[in-house]
């Protein structure tokens, strides 16, 4: 539904080419915002004309759609990754700590995803994506968590569930503190953070 492939192009090409149209307009968003952000300046930034992104988007709600598409494809690659460890999965998942810091703490990361909620604030669209995004992030935690092999999979599922979301608000929590106090000092943070996932992951 987020994307439009003329007949008989290259798939490769093609997915190359809604690349390019993503990274330009998150550009964009963070610069002008999304109301600011015109289809005609996505198109200039990305070096394609109008009618070009037309071909692989129906608008920027389908552009935002797509962009959100790839934030989850990139967290359900750090999930997989933490249940195909061979170790203890809370200490990989403590480790992996470092990671989210450090992305939500990116400002460029944090300006795009606080301008996306904002408009999720106004727009049900828009709205809708974001929480079905959401509802596959905290059902694949669960999935992990609580699985067979999970940590906390002889916790009741109220238990498991206000703690996925203990996890979710700490890391969107993060995008604020990036705007409010970007001289944050990321290692302070982690110190404090690590030993309080390992208690919050385990049983």
């Amino acid at each position: 539904m987020t994307t439009k492939v003329k007949k008989h192009q290259d798939p490769a090409l093609a997915q190359a080419r809604r690349e390019q149209v993503l990274t330009a307009a998150a550009d964009c968003f963070r610069r002008r915002g999304y109301h600011g952000a015109g289809m005609a300046e996505i198109s200039k930034t990305a070096g394609m004309s109008p009618g070009h992104i037309y071909n692989y988007f129906d608008g920027k709600e389908a552009i935002i759609a797509g962009i959100i598409e790839q934030n989850m494809a990139d967290l359900f690659s750090l999930l997989a990754g933490f249940a195909e460890c061979d170790g203890d999965l809370v200490q990989a998942m403590v480790d992996g700590a470092d990671y989210g810091v450090e992305k939500n703490l990116d400002p460029a990361y944090a300006a795009l995803q606080l301008e996306m909620l904002s408009e999720a604030a106004r727009n049900d669209k828009v709205a809708t994506l974001l929480r079905h995004a959401d509802d596959s992030m905290r059902a694949q935690l669960k999935l992990l968590l609580a699985g067979p092999q999970g940590s906390l999979r002889t916790l009741p599922d109220f238990e498991v569930d206000a703690r996925i979301e203990l996890l979710a608000s700490v890391y969107n929590g993060l995008l604020v503190r990036a705007v409010l106090h970007p001289q944050l000092d990321r290692q302070q943070l982690l110190q404090a953070l690590r030993p309080w996932l390992r208690q919050l992951l385990a049983a």
